[in-house]
């Protein structure tokens, strides 16, 4: 099932507005359309204490020493994700993002890596592993299709790499 049923004419709405930001220079968020879904699309449960868990963040996490940051001040979003072993240490992660404030992230970094949580939740048996690497991506993406289209199919084929049986979600 194809939960975007509404697709094509959220496309249209979607290129109207990027047609109007060209035309004006600005971005009018209040008539950014709004996707909607008719469904959510879900799988079969899984027992956290027998599964892999890939950590997700759309915090725009990324390694400045080996990694190109996010284009964070693209007025339409960086689309591309960055793949970070689970043992790097969070004092060695950038964030381009400018789309939250950063003040809580700043003072924990745990807010939106909670890598050290998820490992106390793997010694205490209660996931059964946390993946070797996290996924980092930039919330900040308007285009609907393109999530659809490139970012999640980035996020899954990690998942299956990795042999992952369930992620979680941390949004920025």
């Amino acid at each position: 099932m194809d939960a975007f049923s509404q697709r094509t004419e959220w496309q249209a709405q979607y290129d109207a507005w990027i047609d109007a930001m060209r035309a004006t220079g600005s971005v009018d968020w209040k008539r950014y359309p709004t996707a909607r879904f008719e469904a959510t699309p879900a799988s079969p449960g899984v027992v956290l204490a027998d599964a892999s868990l890939l950590l997700v963040s759309s915090a725009g996490g990324y390694l400045p020493t080996t990694q190109a940051a996010f284009d964070a001040s693209h007025v339409l979003g960086d689309y591309s994700i960055r793949r970070i072993p689970l043992t790097t240490p969070l004092s060695e992660y950038a964030y381009a993002h400018e789309h939250y404030a950063h003040d809580a992230r700043s003072a924990d970094p745990q807010v939106l890596m909670p890598v050290a949580h998820l490992l106390d939740l793997q010694d205490a048996g209660v996931i059964g592993e946390v993946a070797s690497e996290v996924v980092s991506y930039m919330g900040y993406q308007p285009d609907v299709g393109r999530i659809i289209d490139e970012t999640i199919p980035a996020i899954v084929a990690v998942a299956q790499a990795l042999r992952v049986q369930a992620a979680f979600l941390v949004p920025s």
